[in-house]
């Protein structure tokens, strides 16, 4: 993997998306041939987030990718109140317990190592890559591949509109994780936002139309009021 990350970061991080895609994938089949949704899936998202991580620890390359604390106050990033409110975004119409919690265990943990896995890959390793050739387009391209990368959901059944909807306020919460990074040198507050969104999307309760579209239009205003914020009043760091 040394040798691979030397030669063309943007390689490397291309291979890391492939696998991430590939490996889920195959895992999430096998998964539902057992009766446990997720459950070989959660092997595969815990070796790949330990592979991952043991690569860019044992390389000295945990300040280069993010994995480290904020550069100033909190008081200068708002203490992240507004990713507070919208990493709790799956709440927001109440809490429906599954009947068999240790039965979606494996689903809460994929999602949440998905969360990591993806803040990694694609605002860590594609992003950082992006960023020694044209900073603004690694912006503009990371911001929309994370948002058109949900267009997958319609493979497993997801209604259009709420596909749709959820590739509008990806994009957006898309641009604010890199506007972090880029002006705190951390990725850690976007795992960590990312991780618990996905997390709770188990407990979420289901919701209709009206609620669906007001919740995307929060989660749209929200990050990109946020992040223009960010882009006025911080300074560069990443």
């Amino acid at each position: 993997m040394k040798k691979c990350h030397q030669k063309s970061e943007l390689t490397f991080a291309i291979l890391w998306i492939v696998a991430y895609v590939v490996l889920f994938s195959l895992a999430d089949g096998l998964s539902e041939a057992t009766g446990i949704p997720k459950l070989y899936t959660m092997f595969v998202s815990l070796v790949m987030a330990a592979v991952l991580l043991g690569f860019i620890c044992k390389n000295g390359l945990k300040t280069y990718y993010g994995l480290c604390k904020i550069k100033g106050s909190g008081k200068s990033y708002l203490y992240f109140l507004p990713l507070i409110l919208i990493s709790t975004c799956n709440l927001w119409n109440g809490i429906a317990l599954p009947e068999n919690l240790l039965q979606m265990l494996p689903s809460a943990v994929v999602l949440a190592m998905a969360g990591l896995l993806e803040e990694l890959i694609f605002r860590g390793l594609l992003f950082k890559a992006m960023c020694r050739d044209n900073e603004k387009a690694a912006i503009i391209v990371g911001s929309l591949t994370f948002g058109m990368g949900h267009i997958v959901n319609l493979l497993s059944g997801a209604p259009l509109l709420d596909t749709l909807l959820q590739i509008a306020y990806a994009t957006a919460i898309g641009y604010l994780f890199i506007v972090i990074f880029l002006k705190s040198g951390s990725i850690v507050p976007c795992i960590i936002a990312h991780c618990v969104i996905n997390g709770m999307s188990v407990f979420g309760r289901e919701t209709g139309r009206t609620a669906a579209i007001l919740t995307a239009l929060v989660l749209m205003v929200v990050p990109i009021g946020y992040a223009l914020w960010l882009r006025k009043n911080g300074r560069e760091s990443a």
